[in-house]
């Protein structure tokens, strides 16, 4: 009950639609920012934690053919305790697919074979990037995108979370999006947003 009661209490801070916008419009404006763009594309789409995001390889998205993987299985996620526990997939949308094809153009050429055991996201020096590196990115990114405010990097997985709820108004459907194993869990998720609320505020009359 205490636990439930928590999960009531506490917000989860997400970007705002125009904040979502503004930073994938700024992230994928230039070949130089695509990386970060997929990146922060996935963390929206899909929920999943940086550390998560980070550790996949490019065989955990892309195919022996470089097609563009339908589910990824994750190999490192939240709860694994080094026997992988039951596993988790994640579905991407067309959309992300489409990003993640356009990426893989840039990585090799079509003509050439990919590393399925490389890192999928790399730094300038190729080699894995890090939580440390991609936080500096966001916060970067989210100064040219002109924000407000400052958002941590774990926001954008809130972000996607608390879409799945406000568009599904399914608990049980958000739980699974997020991976958590008790929908207690998943309870924050049914606050209502800072766009909701504006939303809510425009409809007064005054």
């Amino acid at each position: 009950m205490a636990a439930y009661v928590e999960s009531i209490r506490r917000a989860p801070r997400t970007l705002t639609e125009r904040e979502q916008k503004a930073l994938l419009r700024v992230t994928g404006e230039h070949r130089a920012g695509w990386r970060d763009h997929v990146l922060l594309a996935m963390a929206l789409g899909t929920g999943l934690r940086a550390h998560e995001l980070l550790a996949l390889d490019v065989g955990d998205v892309f195919d022996d053919v470089g097609r563009v993987r339908r589910r990824l299985a994750l190999r490192v996620f939240k709860g694994d305790g080094g026997g992988n526990d039951d596993g988790q997939e994640v579905l991407l949308s067309e959309g992300l697919r489409a990003k993640l094809a356009k990426l893989r153009g840039w990585k090799a050429g079509e003509g050439e074979s990919l590393d399925c055991a490389a890192p999928l996201f790399v730094s300038q020096r190729g080699t894995r990037l890090s939580t440390r590196q991609l936080r500096h990115a966001f916060a970067v990114w989210q100064e040219r995108a002109g924000f407000e405010r400052h958002v941590s990097l774990h926001a954008l997985r809130h972000t996607a979370c608390s879409s799945v709820y406000a568009l599904s108004k399914d608990l049980r459907l958000t739980q699974r999006f997020a991976r958590h194993r008790s929908v207690v869990t998943t309870m924050v998720y049914t606050h209502p947003s800072d766009d909701d609320l504006a939303r809510a505020v425009e409809q007064l009359r005054c």
